[in-house]
């Protein structure tokens, strides 16, 4: 059957070297290094789709809705009251203990989801990988930022206490608490990072899913969150300092709790560490992400 006579306006139009002039080429990334900023912009309303699909699942199809977001951090405060405060008898450093657990709580909360999610990005999304084309650190930022919208409910639930507890003259917040954008951002970074690296790692081991489950459970433990690093004993302390997150948990109680410590070359030490881990992480996820297909 003979071609139309207007076959030619889908003909593309041929550079000079004989290549034809396309409108996008897809290609990898040539420099691990390169983390696609403004791919991010373009396809940022893919980013929000992606946010606001995480935050729907988590209560869709349940009886109380978005009231979980604030359900389920009173509801941990309560056990961890009942059995750390009452039964273990551990010290909240004469802070009130829903205030102090609610912190850790919170904090703990934020790292650990978004740290659990992004390490099977690839895994997860591999059908949809597949099919269409977009920066693929989309998904695992679309991931930090719906958990984002999570942890400010429950650190604003810690906020009331604070502002009840500061009121009875329980507590003496202080200047510390400006640093707390910059603990936000390291928690962000290092989950993020660790995330990354762990999803590259499990598009070619499966079986690590299961032992990254059981190492955040032990790492909650090396982190303070149902304890005070004024507790912890000598002898594992200088252990438990090589943590990142703890100074995080330490400088949010010092500023709006007053108890603690506060170590800025902790918080600085934790800082370098998010940075140089999201270094580590970007170089792996652009290089397993030109091959992962033939290996998920």
């Amino acid at each position: 059957m003979p071609l139309p006579d207007n076959s030619s306006t889908f003909d593309r139009e041929v550079l000079p070297d004989g290549e034809p002039a396309w409108d996008r080429v897809i290609k990898p990334q040539s420099n691990l290094l390169a983390i696609p900023l403004n791919e991010i912009w373009q396809y940022r309303d893919l980013l929000y789709l992606f946010v606001r699909r995480d935050i729907v699942a988590f209560y869709k199809q349940t009886i109380l809705g978005p009231l979980w977001f604030v359900v389920q951090p009173i509801l941990t405060t309560l056990i961890y009251i009942v059995v750390f405060q009452q039964i273990a008898k551990l010290s909240t450093d004469d802070s009130p203990a829903t205030a102090f657990y609610l912190s850790g709580i919170a904090l703990w909360s934020y790292f650990a989801d978004c740290f659990n999610k992004t390490s099977t990005v690839f895994r997860d999304n591999s059908t949809l990988f597949g099919k269409v084309y977009f920066p693929r650190i989309i998904v695992p930022l679309s991931i930090v930022f719906a958990n984002l919208t999570r942890f400010c409910i429950h650190f604003g639930l810690f906020l009331i206490l604070v502002i009840w507890h500061t009121a009875n003259g329980q507590v003496v917040p202080n200047r510390a608490l400006l640093l707390f954008p910059i603990v936000v951002v390291n928690l962000a970074l290092i989950s993020l990072s660790l995330g990354m690296i762990f999803s590259a790692l499990t598009t070619k081991y499966r079986d690590l899913v299961f032992l990254l489950q059981f190492g955040i459970q032990l790492l909650m433990y090396a982190t303070p969150v149902i304890y005070p690093m004024s507790q912890v004993p000598s002898s594992l302390a200088g252990i438990l300092a090589w943590n990142p997150l703890a100074p995080l948990f330490e400088v949010v109680r010092y500023g709006f709790l007053g108890s603690g410590s506060f170590d800025l070359g902790g918080l600085a030490y934790a800082t370098i560490f998010a940075f140089l881990s999201l270094v580590i992480a970007t170089v792996v996820f652009n290089r397993v992400e030109r091959t992962f297909m033939d290996t998920i």
